[in-house]
């Protein structure tokens, strides 16, 4: 979401750093006035952090297995 049009971009360090702490107890309102982040910015932080990044696609076949699947189905 970042980068858009009146959207600060936060360093990485930083919002792991505010994420592990509002994880170890701190509350998210005393976090946004120490670094003068939004509330909605580091919800939606800890929102994007529990969610996967990718969609679990098999991965891919390595060349061995190509081989082994070649042989198999010229014997057929």
């Amino acid at each position: 979401m970042s980068g858009k049009k009146g959207m600060k971009k936060y360093p990485a360090g930083i919002r792991e750093e505010v994420v592990s702490r509002i994880r170890a107890g701190e509350s998210q309102r005393a976090l946004s006035q120490e670094y003068g982040i939004s509330r909605w910015a580091i919800h939606c932080w800890l929102k994007e952090s529990v969610l996967p990044k990718t969609r679990g696609r098999k991965p891919a076949k390595t060349l061995a297995e190509y081989k082994y699947e070649n042989k198999r189905l010229k014997m057929e």
